[in-house]
């Protein structure tokens, strides 16, 4: 996975140069004359994940990924660099959301931008291929069964899962700790195993990530 550090900061190389996505940092190396995008760990939780030690990531240059809650594009831009040959299914609801994320597939030929609900992945069945990984990032009380429906459909045998868990959309009233555990407990008894678990403070409170593969 092609993440660069710059001090405490990290970035990915820019696939457009000297465009910006979000108003991120440039940065350019002198000597090899790259252009690097740094990448905010305030406004993508994948970000704060591989600051906070995510390790075990496998994204590859031709790696084929599907985005559940792409938002606008942050973090999906960035990835959009690390898998310069390969290409992102970026799911989101919002139609607003759909604008800026539509344009940036405008310019990012690695993208496809797709306005769908997430907890109803038949409806781009016929769309998307199968995954080296399902990126999951959807804040609602059904994020752990849409991430498992998924990652059943559209996920290779030998790929992976990245879901970011935010414990106050799934019960405001449990302590983070417990939601965090229950949701373990559901991947584990659907055939995941959990690779890496990492909290995102103090980027995000009361989220954490989980790596995720199948078990069998």
């Amino acid at each position: 996975m092609d993440v660069y550090k710059f001090d405490d900061e990290i970035a990915t190389i820019n696939s457009i140069p000297s465009k910006r996505v979000y108003g991120e940092r440039l940065i350019t190396d002198e000597k090899t004359e790259m252009e690097y995008r740094l990448w905010n760990p305030n406004r993508s939780k994948l970000a704060s994940a591989l600051l906070n030690g995510l390790s075990e990531i496998n994204l590859k240059k031709d790696s084929k990924v599907l985005y559940l809650g792409a938002s606008t594009g942050t973090t999906v831009s960035h990835i959009s660099d690390i898998v310069e040959n390969g290409i992102i299914y970026a799911v989101e609801f919002s139609p607003v959301s759909m604008r800026k994320l539509s344009r940036l597939s405008q310019t990012r030929n690695n993208i496809v931008a797709l306005l769908n609900d997430a907890t109803k992945p038949k409806e781009y069945l016929n769309i998307i291929e199968k995954v080296d990984l399902v990126y999951c990032d959807v804040a609602q009380a059904s994020q752990t069964k849409l991430f498992i429906d998924n990652m059943n459909i559209f996920l290779k045998s030998d790929g992976q899962g990245v879901f970011m868990i935010k414990s106050r959309s799934i019960n405001v009233n449990i302590k983070p700790k417990t939601v965090f555990k229950e949701q373990e407990k559901i991947l584990k008894a659907n055939g995941y195993k959990i690779i890496e678990k990492i909290k995102l403070e103090p980027y995000e409170k009361d989220h954490i990530c989980f790596l995720v593969e199948r078990s069998f």
